[in-house]
């Protein structure tokens, strides 16, 4: 597995080598040994999985508090565009965002840590999205950063009109709104 750091703290690509002739391929999606020694020491205690279809924009969310979660995410059919943004004060990458495209070809995964909001995009016809948290699912605690939001300057490859959001996602609060981590 290749571990890339990200131009936001803390953050990383992790790239699995792919083993595979005619009858397919071979990877390894997670390895605790290598995860610990480039990330550290993460209790991943759910996995997650969503599907969804072209144009569907799931987020930017994130859960306060004590239910924040740390997300290890990737996609097992189709393409997305996951996208984070840094929601912690203390971090020199406060109140920026990456973008990055995760696919069923170059089996790229993303880890989020924790006071990070997060969303993606659908790129593909359909695509099934991949996650490991943890942290339990708190309702109470969910909170729903605004996508259109003018400080985070969020370019999407489709056309506004094509997205499909939750009513929720499409409520989500602005950035100088939101709760915020230390």
């Amino acid at each position: 597995m290749n571990f890339i750091r990200q131009e936001l703290n803390d953050v990383w690509v992790i790239e699995p080598k792919i083993f595979g002739d005619n009858r397919g391929y071979f990877t390894e999606t997670y390895r605790k040994d290598l995860f610990d020694k480039f990330i550290g020491n993460i209790n991943f205690i759910q996995d997650n999985e969503s599907k969804s279809s072209y144009g569907v924009f799931r987020g930017l969310h994130y859960q306060k508090g004590e239910f924040s979660q740390a997300k290890l995410v990737r996609v097992t059919s189709g393409s997305v565009l996951d996208i984070i943004v840094d929601l912690r004060k203390s971090s020199s990458t406060f109140g920026k965002h990456i973008c990055v495209e995760l696919s069923e070809d170059n089996h790229r995964q993303l880890f989020v840590p924790r006071g990070f909001a997060h969303g993606f995009l659908v790129l593909s016809q359909t695509a099934i999205f991949n996650y490991k948290v943890d942290n339990i699912y708190c309702p109470s605690a969910e909170c729903s950063l605004n996508f259109k939001d003018k400080f985070i300057k969020l370019h999407l490859p489709i056309d506004e009109k094509d997205l499909n959001l939750s009513e929720k996602d499409l409520m989500g609060k602005m950035f100088d709104e939101i709760e915020t981590f230390e």
